[in-house]
């Protein structure tokens, strides 16, 4: 029997929380084509007949301008030296640039056996994968390079066996049923800034944050529904029209987008009251942070 800890990090959108998703075949991270989409740490356990894994979504690693991003980006560096397998993933329909090297630069000394997932290889063509193999292999010592594509599922299975081949043995750190370490709350709140980062565009996606107020189980009193209230804090009052929409246009179409996916996601019927809020500069603001579950310092195990 093995066990261990898996981080995949790397920079905004090499599709890391799509590969999460792929491992443990249900939806954990929510995907957006916006950069930054993932703000925390997101854990997954996945039971195979010889193992059991704990893979690690990680927010992308980028420049931090606000106090939100720099501990989105220590949510990612902390796991560096925390877990047993590191997965570096990287997007091969992108060219490298310096924020590449930047993480690169991050990784080549870490203890953990160090992998390269060149991910998205559905978008390049065949005859370019083998000589960028060639060139990665220069950069640093990997334990191993696996091409793959998390979006289509193209040679996850082997990734899955190459990770559990350099896992420890171990027992499970898990009962066999756990899925999770994020509370329901959570993956409310995410769900519905899925569809706030799909429906809008410019800045808002990087300067909203979504806020649950009030969440309240399916019970005799809610009459089996299960209530949320949330909040949409902005940065700016010409954010907040923006959102809302002609008529409260907006806003609904938001709403309604989330409920029934929160409706699949929960299994029961749901009322979603959704309000907007001007919250300036919450991305410095620590008690905002600590309820987005950006507080200092978490650790995986």
């Amino acid at each position: 029997m093995k066990s261990g800890f898996v981080s995949f990090i790397g920079r905004p959108n090499a599709g890391k929380s799509t590969l999460l998703n792929r491992l443990v075949g249900t939806k954990l991270a929510i995907v957006s084509d916006k950069p930054q989409t993932t703000r925390t740490r997101i854990l997954g356990v996945k039971n195979y007949p010889d193992a059991q894994v704990v893979y690690l979504d990680t927010p992308g690693i980028h420049r931090p301008l606000h106090r939100m991003n720099v501990r989105m980006v220590d949510a990612a560096v902390e796991t560096i030296r925390e877990v047993d397998v590191l997965g570096l993933v990287l997007d091969v329909a992108e060219p490298p640039g310096k924020g590449d090297r930047y993480v690169f630069d991050l990784v080549k000394d870490a203890k953990a056996s160090l992998f390269l997932i060149l991910n998205k290889i559905d978008l390049l063509k065949k005859s370019k994968l083998l000589p960028l193999i060639d060139r990665y292999r220069k950069d640093a010592e990997f334990a191993e390079i696996v091409p793959i594509s998390a979006s289509t599922g193209d040679n996850v299975d082997r990734l899955e066996r190459s990770i559990i081949e350099h896992l420890p043995e171990g027992e499970r750190l898990y009962p066999e049923d756990y899925l999770t370490d994020q509370p329901e709350r959570f993956f409310a709140s995410e769900i519905v800034r899925e569809k706030l980062l799909q429906f809008t565009h410019a800045e808002i996606p990087f300067s909203s944050a979504v806020v649950i107020d009030r969440f309240e189980e399916p019970s005799a009193e809610t009459k089996n529904i299960l209530r949320l209230y949330c909040t949409i804090v902005v940065d700016r009052e010409s954010q907040k029209p923006i959102i809302v929409g002609r008529g409260g246009e907006m806003v609904k179409k938001i709403g309604t987008a989330a409920r029934e996916e929160l409706e699949r996601f929960f299994g029961t019927k749901v009322y979603l009251d959704l309000h907007v809020r001007v919250k300036a500069e919450w991305r410095e603001d620590d008690l905002v942070l600590q309820q987005l579950g950006l507080g200092p310092g978490r650790s995986s195990r």
